[in-house]
């Protein structure tokens, strides 16, 4: 069995919660919140691949898989950011198209698409594994910040709602999920990421300790901005559960 860090198990306990508590909320709810709360489970599915290479899967072996979860995971902020778009819709005109089969079927019909892609393409190696992984960042990065205007303005439409201060809880979790891919981008745009070390390992060459405390801060932000969206996403749908029940 290989090591997980506390920090890594934590967070996985953390989107768990979040990620079933999400899909629960997604069955039992009104349709406008179909979108939002698979999106906050596919987080959870796209971070599942840091435990089944701490207990050494065998299917972790291939490296399709790991290509797979980081494209769950850009699947994932899509699909939020699409649900908090038809929300801002619903605040203004309370109109809604389509159907919780819809949103469903379609999530799945992407995720199957996307698994073919890579199966029908060359295994990914490392570099390219790295270059899909900072796909996914920059996605995240941007999308969350075009999410936290959105939540904002959804907040101005709702502000004398009972739910309005989850949209607030919502946005507190993009500023985290921000800081969580931000920093790991930034880790990957400098070639300070794990994954650039072991393709440098593989060459035989020693990476430079040059400015490694920034580095060092940018793990420490990393780890702890992930912990706090994985808990504050968890908390926001507890919190919009109760009301709406």
């Amino acid at each position: 069995m290989a090591d997980i860090s506390t920090v890594d198990l934590v967070q996985i306990i953390f989107w768990f919660l979040a990620g079933c508590i999400s899909f629960y909320f997604s069955i039992d709810n009104a349709r406008v919140w179909t979108s939002i709360s698979m999106g906050f489970f596919l987080i959870f599915l796209s971070q599942l691949y840091v435990v089944e290479k701490a207990l050494d899967a065998p299917w972790t072996a291939y490296t399709q898989l790991e290509a797979i979860h980081y494209i769950i995971g850009t699947v994932a902020i899509m699909v939020m950011t699409h649900g908090f778009q038809e929300y801002y819709i619903f605040s203004r005109t309370l109109e809604l198209g389509g159907s919780k089969h819809v949103v469903y079927l379609s999530i799945l019909g992407v995720l199957v698409g996307s698994v073919i892609f890579i199966f029908v393409n060359p295994e990914p190696q490392y570099p390219v594994l790295r270059n899909i992984g900072m796909i996914e960042n920059s996605t995240w990065v941007f999308l969350s910040l075009v999410n936290i205007d959105i939540i904002r303005k959804i907040y101005l439409q709702i502000r004398d709602s009972v739910i309005a201060n989850g949209f607030i809880a919502f946005g507190v979790v993009f500023v985290a999920i921000f800081l969580w891919k931000g920093s790991e981008l930034y880790l990957q745009v400098y070639n300070w990421d794990y994954d650039w070390q072991i393709i440098m390992q593989n060459l035989g060459v020693t990476l430079p300790e040059q400015f490694m405390g920034r580095r060092q801060f940018s793990l420490v932000v990393h780890d702890a901005a992930g912990l706090v969206s994985g808990l504050t996403a968890g908390g926001t749908f507890l919190y919009l559960l109760r009301l709406l029940r």
